[in-house]
Formats: C-alpha cells, structure tokens, sequence
C-alpha cells in the first residue's frame, strides 16, 4: 500500500507536466502565426457619362486629389446650346398650359355677349316684320311670297342667335378638360428632356469620387471622347487591404475582427494596426507571389486584413506580413 502512493504521486506529476508542456507550446503556436500577403488598393478608371471634346485636365500622374475635386472638363457649348433649347421648349409649353387653364380672355366673352344681344335685337325684328307680313296677307294687302321671304329671315334670325349663344356658352366654359390635360403631358415631357439636358451638361465636368492619387492621365485636352472612355486612372486613399493566405492547419486561428499587424521591408519597426475582415469560404492554391516557399503547392484560405491607419507608405502590390496582435 506504501508503493502505490509514490506510483500514483508520480503519475500525476507526469500528466500534470505534460499538460503544461502541450498548452506551452499551443500558446507558443498561436502566438507566433505569420501571415505573407500584398497590399491591395482600389483603382478606378474615370470617364465622363457623356461623348465630347476634352477642354482641360487638371491634374497630372501622382498628384492627389480630393472628394469632389475638378479633374477635367469637356467643352460645354454643345450642352449649353442644348439645355437652352430645351429650357425654351419648356417655359413656352408651360405659358400653354397657363392660357389653357386660365381660359378666354374677358373682352373676347365680352365680345361674344355683344353679338348675342345684337342678334337677339336682330330676331325681335324678324319677329315683328314676319308677324305684320301675316297679318296683311289676310288682306291681301302683301303677297304670299312676302310673307315667306319675313318668315325665313326671322328664322334665320333665330338660327344665327342660337350659334352666338352656344359660341358665347364655349367661352364662358373655358378650354376643355383633354386639351388641358395633353397641355400638360406635354409640359412635363419638356420640362424632362430640360432636366436630362441639365444632367448631359453637369456630367461635361469629371469629378473626383473619393481622395486618390493620379495613376495614369490617358487623354489629353483637344482629344474627343466617346461617353464611358477613360480619362484618368486614379489609386483610392480608402479602403487599404491586405490580401494574404493562411494554411488549413491554422484556419482556426483567425477569425473575422481578429486585431492584425501588418509589417512592411520599408518600416519594421512602426507595424500598421488593421483587422481581418473577409475569410474566403473556398481553398485555393497559394499564389505564387507569396513568399512562402513551403506552402506554394499547398491549398489555403484567403484573407482580407482592412488596415486601420493607412498611408502613403503602403502602395499596390507591396509584400507585408501579418502577426495577430497579442490579446492583454
């Protein structure tokens, strides 16, 4: 009974050490990962929405540019001269639609109430010469084709009445309800080509998209351009990348949020801080490009390392490695 004690006493002396040595030398794996990458920035290629002639270009190759910022114009008379049109074509379809809803004029219902009265005087008179021109016929004191000549010219009077009233009536009621209603179709067809042709002319000035560097000035002033042509090629400031690989065995290791370091040939010393914030779901063959010569032939995961203080020290294409940040 005295043996077993000593036996079982070592006995977990040995598993307690080898415990300790296994968890060592996991913490001493998971804190020296090392990760090889290239910095990944964003270009874009920028060309005007519209066909034209190039009247200047701002900026040369390696100057930087601002949000917002002028970088080339085309020449604007061709859209000026169309906007001008189009603003013209408006305005007179928009005096249209006001003299539609608005009505006749007061002197031209004035003028029609006039010649109703006038032809209101004119069938009394007809009446009175026909009803007399009856009377004597009974006499025998007119012939019967005298009093049919005052019939007919009292009807004709009556029928002449009735046109003014109903002219009279068209007036009062003002244009109808269509007319107005294709009036203002047709505005609002104009004042659309108006706004589109604002738009061709706002689109003559090319404008920065974001803070950059001029990679590359494709066109010069003088030079006509189809619409979508590039002009200028510019490397956004933001967002700056690091793509880079990790093996199968290591995929747990990483995790989207993970603090990274991110470490240059040019500044060892002065790391960049980022987090790893894409890890592709598919394997792939490590890219040649990576340094690591061991795991050139082997499947791993890609990453996407978004860096947090990025500067001009980080360009396109730059091979970086990354270390995960020690937890404190």
């Amino acid at each position: 009974m005295k043996k077993r004690i000593p036996i079982l006493f070592l006995v977990l002396v040995a598993g307690a050490a080898a415990w300790w040595f296994v968890g060592r030398e996991k913490a001493g794996r998971a804190g020296n990962l090392v990760l090889h990458g290239n910095v990944d920035i964003r270009e874009a290629s920028l060309g005007f929405r519209v066909a034209g002639k190039i009247a200047e270009i701002t900026h040369e190759e390696g100057d930087a540019v601002k949000a917002g910022e002028i970088l080339a114009r085309l020449d604007a008379e061709p859209f000026q001269r169309e906007l001008a049109e189009a603003r013209a074509q408006a305005e007179s379809l928009r005096a249209r639609v006001q003299l539609l809803e608005t009505g006749y004029r007061p002197e031209e219902i004035a003028q029609a109430l006039a010649l109703v009265r006038e032809r209101e005087v004119t069938l009394e008179n007809a009446q009175r010469i026909f009803k007399r021109q009856a009377e004597l016929l009974e006499t025998r004191a007119v012939s019967q084709q005298d009093r049919d000549d005052a019939e007919a010219r009292s009807r004709e009077a009556e029928a002449r009445l009735k046109s003014a009233r109903e002219q009279l009536g068209l007036l009062q009621a003002g244009y109808r309800k269509e007319d107005v209603a294709q009036a203002k179709a047709d505005l609002a067809r104009a004042e659309a080509a108006m706004a589109s042709s604002d738009l061709r002319l706002q689109d003559a000035t090319l404008l920065a998209p974001t803070n950059g560097i001029v990679l590359t000035r494709a066109q010069e002033p003088g030079a006509v351009v189809q619409a979508g042509a590039t002009v200028l090629t510019i490397s956004l400031s933001q967002p700056v990348w690091v793509r880079a690989y990790v093996s199968e065995p290591d995929l747990g290791r990483v995790h989207p949020g993970m603090p990274m370091e991110v470490e240059t040939d040019s500044r060892p010393d002065k790391p960049y801080r980022g987090q790893v914030g894409y890890i592709s779901p598919r394997a792939e063959f490590t890219p040649r490009n990576v340094e690591t010569p061991e795991l050139r032939t082997s499947l791993v995961y890609r990453l996407r390392i978004i860096v947090d203080n990025p500067d001009e020290g980080l360009r396109q294409g730059m091979p970086v490695t990354v270390r995960p940040i020690a937890s404190k």
